[in-house]
């Protein structure tokens, strides 16, 4: 059993640019769940991503069995990097 969660961080009133981050947070059961599941939260941000071409996307595993795909600025547009949190 896989869990997720979707979150739109907001862009602050006093700004007129939209909202630049998106993260899908994972938690996994089972590590035969991890690929599909990472998969499946990387297509659902590509659209987001080709839609502003400002950035990339970032996923990072937190711990075994948790995990976070997110639009990241520091990620060129069109990549996908991953990282291990410390």
């Amino acid at each position: 059993m896989s869990t997720a969660t979707l979150e739109r961080f907001t862009a602050s009133s006093s700004s007129f640019e939209p909202a630049d981050s998106r993260a899908i947070h994972l938690q996994f059961s089972s590590a035969l769940e991890i690929h599909d599941g990472l998969d499946n939260a990387v297509a659902a941000l590509i659209e987001t991503a080709a839609l502003e071409a400002s950035c990339g996307i970032l996923v990072t595993r937190h711990e075994p069995g948790q995990y976070s795909v997110a639009l990241d600025q520091s990620v060129p547009f069109g990549k996908i990097y991953e990282d291990i949190a410390a």
